[in-house]
């Protein structure tokens, strides 16, 4: 019989998010005809942009021509793609990135577990708490942890983001390897300043240790003195790996586009105390892994840089941006406490009543037919909150806070 890898044993019963689908599924089918409104995982609703459909379509008709037609395409991704993310996304912000420091990829949490192979075991990592399950989960996978206990894992460094602490993640005292860092953060939707990447960049340099940026939500930023790059914070390129998507600006959730910046500089260190490039490991594990996005997806990412492409995704984000407005002045309205939803998409909510995540979650679910997410399976930390998704319709957002507001006003 093959054996397993016993690190998978050590995950804690149920993802979040298949254990949100599971209570969810479990009602409906004892109420079938509940109009239930999903304001849980951040999976976006509105259609692609029209940029990114028409340059689809197009490249699905080239793909159709043998004059046209394309193979494999590069693992790295298509350079005329590469050099529009690099212009539009960095240089145009004063930040020294270069194409072929982008690497294309399926999905950002695809990336965010997969950076995992080129690093090793006995790296001290520091996670915030609440946190994205990924960070943590994956790591649990690699080998990287102990066993929970009392919701945290043994062998990883927990920084908690609190009210207490404007939710925003306080620099250890102690030496760590691997840091991850999500701003604008999911769940909280809670920003950093400029100073305050400052000052991990700054650690990350004194330590040598690695920062590991999630910047998938960059684009719902409209503070014009809130960075949207790690590499806007000097020194940056030295310490930091950056993660990227097309998921929620353009829509591309069930597409499948997403990127990773390692700057060619950036060096990790070898058994043997030698110094090897990370670029050169996250290419080699690329190029083995990975086929690369296929040709017709990266037409229609590259489709967001056009000027119609552009004008369409801002489009996007100020409607879920409105959404998120909606939800923050309803609950507010209903006396119930929120923090984020002003630079990001999801709200976080203070769960009313002393109620704890999962009760508070399944109270809306069978007195309101709202669906949310408990913010204790974000981290021990995220006990006593709720995060809820700007990722829906207009009148389903209107819906859903009617509901709750009726429920639980003054």
């Amino acid at each position: 019989m093959a054996t397993i890898n016993d690190n998978y044993l050590k995950l804690k019963a149920g993802y979040l998010f298949p254990e949100i689908a599971r209570r969810v599924s479990a009602y409906a089918a004892e109420n079938p005809d509940a109009p239930i409104i999903k304001l849980g995982i951040g999976d976006v609703t509105e259609p692609l942009p029209a940029a990114c459909r028409d340059a689809i379509i197009e490249a699905t008709h080239e793909m159709g021509d043998r004059a046209t037609f394309k193979g494999y395409g590069p693992e790295q991704g298509y350079l005329w793609l590469r050099d529009k993310i690099a212009q539009h996304d960095f240089q145009s912000r004063g930040c020294e990135i270069d194409a072929s420091e982008i690497f294309i990829s399926d999905g950002s949490k695809c990336d965010c577990g997969n950076i995992l192979d080129i690093f090793g075991k006995d790296n001290r990592i520091a996670v915030t708490d609440p946190v994205y399950p990924v960070y943590v989960d994956t790591n649990v996978m690699a080998g990287h942890t102990g066993e929970a206990n009392e919701g945290k894992y043994e062998g990883l460094v927990y920084l908690p983001i609190t009210a207490d602490n404007n939710f925003s993640a306080e620099i250890p005292q102690k030496k760590v390897d691997l840091i991850y860092l999500c701003f604008p953060n999911n769940p909280t939707g809670a920003t950093a300043t400029k100073e305050h990447l400052q000052a991990w960049v700054d650690y990350a340099k004194q330590h040598d240790s690695l920062i590991l940026f999630d910047a998938a939500y960059e684009a719902f930023i409209t503070d014009p003195d809130l960075p949207h790059s790690i590499y806007e914070i000097e020194g940056a390129k030295d310490c930091a790996i950056e993660f990227r998507s097309f998921s929620k600006n353009a829509g591309f959730t069930g597409t499948r586009c997403a990127f990773t910046v390692v700057p060619q500089n950036l060096m990790g260190k070898a058994s043997d105390g030698s110094e090897v490039k990370l670029w050169q490991l996250w290419n080699r594990r690329q190029a083995t892994k990975f086929n690369g996005v296929s040709y017709i997806v990266q037409r229609g990412a590259e489709a967001v840089y056009s000027e119609a492409g552009q004008e369409q995704t801002k489009e996007l984000i100020s409607f879920y941006l409105e959404n998120a407005k909606i939800v923050r002045e309803q609950l507010t309205a209903a006396n119930i406490k929120v923090y984020g939803g002003t630079n990001a998409p999801y709200v976080w909510v203070k769960t009313p009543n002393g109620l704890s995540s999962w009760d508070f979650f399944d109270k809306l679910l069978l007195n309101c037919n709202v669906v949310g997410t408990p913010g204790s399976g974000f981290g021990a930390a995220g006990e006593g909150y709720f995060r809820i998704s700007a990722f829906n319709s207009r009148e389903n957002v209107n819906e859903a806070m009617k509901r709750i507001t009726e429920k639980f006003k003054p």
